[in-house]
């Protein structure tokens, strides 16, 4: 059995340990993880973005006054006149054609010239028609193909700075390119450059990550921050000092424009993801994802303590312990990612968890019912293996202590064993009783008895426990019957093989007994005791060879079933008055019939 358990633990969990390396080298459970860190995102929000940080929106009401997109550029002129104070200003938007009338774009270009502090943006390609993979060697920047830039005399009016977007698999902006290697040198994003002309230290960054790369860390959403509709601000509706010493970012928010999925919100416009940087870098946060190697760690942690608890705790214990687990997995990591912006993924943990407690749990449900298989046959050899089974199923539970209860009791003992035995070998003593017992038992199982005991060449049965047992007298009668039938051949070959007549008596009372568990703390035995049993143990002393005895208590509840012949009245020991016995001569007829 043992080893049976160590090769069902050692292929279940030899499974496990594969699947959570395809896992760990594979990446089929990214959108879980994903699923996790957008929720520890969305938990972790204050939604107090930076004060200094507003967004000046091309809303629908502003194309609505306006125009229709892209406006002429000399719109932008009063706009940069009105945010003049402004620390830096952000363009989310390119000029890379130029305008019908030649004279606007130099009127745009000459009002940029007279500010310092405005960025316009630059977009870097990252493929090409023949190369459609971009370039990533770990620890460098990434490489563009080239840089698409506004038109030469605007380019040259203003700073400049990239917009890309680094999109995960599934579509969403959950990180960040601060730094990109083009053919014109190293460009920052706009987030980036304007953090950096905020005044803020942000050079770190580079160094901390030095592919550029930043997992971006979402604390606003769109109403978090100061936006105010670009109509407004072109209208003189908003004092000029309001922008004072701040940073201002103009981009697109109309429905159906500029947007994309983010961690937490499914239409996201772009220009505030840049705020949402800008406003990380402005509170110097990062975001440390847990290395690997860490994460294999704590999978190899979770496996071996789960298949410690699942085969030394009960079953309900293991499933309130895996709740447990779960939880501090679950709850840990977002109070990681909420107080120290640690990203743990637990994902792989967590499927190592439940994928080893379930091939353990199963592997071990297995086991015990294989051993409750094995004490059904082996204890069935005492009780009805019926009876067995319902006590294995928890039907049915024997009480600790002693009960009143009504029983048959049979006692039987074999006559002519002690002239055979001098016959006999030890081996060969023991060959006989085995075959004998073997009989008896057959038949007391078969007819729903429990065999309390062997005494020797003896043995006693009782009926009617530990399970209740309809018709127990019944079937007491019947299983001396059906001995007395089976002796029949047992007779015959004794007497050929050794000549001694060996033959069987059997006494059968019905009665009030004490059964149940009786004994001490280091050894119990579950029997039954009475004036009751003794009866039945007198009565089979009053048998002859072949002959099955039974007391008037026994007779007149079996009298339709079997023929009797009456024997008379016998005094017994400790009894006041005598006993009338009755001798099974027939059977007549089941119960049911």
């Amino acid at each position: 059995m043992k080893k049976t358990i160590w090769k069902l633990s050692l292929f279940g969990n030899l499974l496990v340990v594969l699947i959570g390396a395809a896992l760990f080298f594979g990446d089929a459970l990214y959108k879980l993880n994903y699923a996790v860190y957008d929720y520890d995102m969305k938990q972790s929000m204050s939604h107090a973005p930076h004060e200094d940080i507003i967004v000046i929106d091309i809303d629908q009401e502003s194309l609505d006054l306006i125009g229709t997109f892209p406006w002429s550029r000399d719109t932008y002129i009063p706009l940069l006149e009105a945010v003049s104070e402004a620390k830096v200003v952000g363009f989310d938007i390119t000029f890379n054609t130029k305008s019908e009338d030649p004279s606007i774009d130099e009127a745009f270009a000459a009002e940029l010239a007279m500010h310092d502090n405005v960025i316009i943006p630059s977009i870097v390609e990252l493929e090409s028609f023949f190369r459609t993979e971009t370039t990533v060697i770990k620890g460098q920047l990434i490489k563009g193909q080239s840089l698409i830039k506004s038109i030469p005399e605007i380019a040259s009016a203003a700073k400049t700075a990239h917009i890309n977007a680094a999109l995960d698999e599934d579509g969403v902006i959950r990180r960040t390119w601060l730094m990109l290697d083009t053919p014109e040198g190293n460009i920052p994003s706009l987030a980036y450059r304007i953090a950096e002309m905020y005044g803020a230290d942000v050079k770190h960054y580079l160094t901390d990550h030095p592919q550029a790369e930043l997992p971006i860390k979402y604390d606003g959403t769109t109403k978090d921050f100061m936006n105010i509709p670009f109509y407004q601000v072109l209208n003189g509706e908003v004092p000029p000092e309001t922008f004072k010493d701040r940073i201002v970012l103009i981009g697109m928010a109309a429905a159906g424009s500029d947007a994309q999925p983010t961690p937490i919100d499914n239409h996201m416009y772009l220009v505030y993801a840049h705020a949402n940087i800008v406003n990380q870098l402005l509170h110097d946060e990062k975001i440390t994802m847990v290395d690997d190697l860490l994460i294999l760690a704590l999978m190899l942690v979770v496996f071996l303590f789960t298949i410690w608890f699942t085969w030394r705790l009960k079953p309900l214990y293991s499933i309130g312990l895996v709740i447990v687990v779960s939880f501090i997995l679950l709850y840990g990591q977002w109070l990681f990612f909420d107080k120290k912006l640690i990203y743990l993924s637990v994902v792989l943990p967590f499927v190592t968890l439940f994928s080893t407690f379930f091939v353990n749990i199963a592997a071990k449900t297995y086991i015990e019912t294989r051993q409750k298989q094995f004490i059904t046959r082996q204890f069935g050899r005492y009780i009805s293996p019926e009876l067995v089974r319902q006590i294995a199923k928890g039907e049915v539970e024997l009480q600790l202590g002693g009960v009143n209860k009504e029983l048959s009791i049979l006692f039987l003992d074999i006559r002519g064993f002690t002239p055979l035995s001098e016959k006999l070998r030890p081996e060969e003593i023991v060959d006989f009783l085995n075959m004998m017992f073997d009989m008896i038992t057959t038949q007391v199982l078969k007819n729903h008895g429990t065999i309390d005991k062997f005494i020797g060449d003896a043995a006693m049965v009782l009926f009617n426990a530990p399970l209740d047992v309809p018709d127990h007298e019944y079937y007491a009668v019947k299983t001396a019957y059906d001995i007395q039938q089976g002796m029949e051949q047992v007779r015959k070959e004794i007497w050929e093989k050794h000549q001694v007549e060996v033959s069987i008596g059997i006494g059968i009372n019905t009665g009030e007994v004490v059964v149940g568990n009786i004994g001490s703390y280091l050894r119990v035995d579950y029997t039954a005791i009475g004036d009751h049993v003794n009866t039945a143990a007198r009565i089979e002393s009053n048998a002859t060879a072949n002959q099955t005895l039974v007391s008037e208590a026994t007779y007149e509840r079996t009298r339709d079933y079997f023929a009797y012949q009456y024997i008379g009245e016998k005094w017994m020991k400790g009894k006041a008055t005598g006993v009338k016995l009755y001798e099974v001569t027939e059977f007549v007829k089941s119960p049911d019939k």
